[in-house]
């Protein structure tokens, strides 16, 4: 065999080899940070960067829609955060509902399907009818699947998945991934092929921590706040430009 031969022999192995690079992540997980700093550098009560938040989402979820994601998680309130003082979580509620009242009609009208992934027991009344009725009213949209991640901690959801095994009465023997996997919060969600996190921090925040184990991950300085398109498109292209392997050569 020639130079030239084996030379071409090696790049059709080459390219058996290395996986293809993904055209477009399809399902996408944000962790919304940045709301508090955006305000303080502002000199603004820490509700109005909460509220510059609930913007930025709308932008995003308009964004998501336009470049073809079928699945997009947001990190709303995790279970940490009731910890925060009283009279900011009791602001934060508020904005969820007067948020969810405000954006309902252009969801149903957008054709996203809006669901809640995490705990309800711990919400207030109005909390937990206003996110019923989200999840009702938007019940047929099959365009995208918008995944609010409200009092969601991911160890607690992994917890919540064991106990569910013991009080099942399930054999040992027969606990593997796929048992775990259905006995999570919503099992119907797409693994993320992309977790993005906003404002610079580095960590995972205790968020979907089962879900994201092969996902590629993309840290962005901005604030939340100030993330829009021209942010989720740079994460996008990242993102294509990378080889996901799955743990293989």
């Amino acid at each position: 065999m020639d130079l030239l031969a084996r030379l071409r022999t090696l790049a059709r192995m080459r390219q058996v080899a290395e996986p293809e690079r993904p055209a477009t992540a399809r399902s996408v997980a944000i962790i919304m940070d940045g709301n508090a700093r955006w305000a303080r550098r502002r000199h603004l009560p820490v509700i109005a960067g909460h509220r510059a938040g609930t913007r930025a989402l709308r932008r995003t979820i308009e964004a998501a829609l336009d470049l073809g994601i079928e699945s997009l998680c947001v990190f709303a309130f995790s279970t940490e955060n009731w910890s925060r003082p009283q009279h900011e979580v009791e602001a934060l509620m508020e904005l969820f509902v007067e948020a969810v009242e405000r954006e309902l009609p252009d969801l149903v009208r957008q054709g996203v399907r809006a669901r809640f992934v995490g705990r309800r027991d711990r919400a207030p009344d109005g909390v937990r009818r206003i996110m019923e009725r989200l999840e009702a009213e938007t019940a047929a949209g099959e365009r995208m699947e918008l995944w609010v991640a409200f009092d969601y901690g991911g160890r607690a959801e992994i917890v919540e998945a064991a106990r569910r095994l013991l009080e099942e009465g399930v054999d040992p023997r027969d606990v593997d991934e796929n048992a775990i996997a259905s006995r999570l919060y919503a099992p119907g969600m797409p693994e993320p092929d992309l977790l993005i996190r906003t404002s610079g921090e580095v960590r995972m925040s205790n968020f979907l921590l089962w879900q994201v184990a092969y996902s590629e991950l993309v840290f962005v300085d901005t604030l939340w706040p100030d993330f829009g398109e021209r942010e989720l498109r740079a994460a996008l292209e990242e993102y294509a430009g990378r080889r996901r392997r799955f743990g293989a050569r």
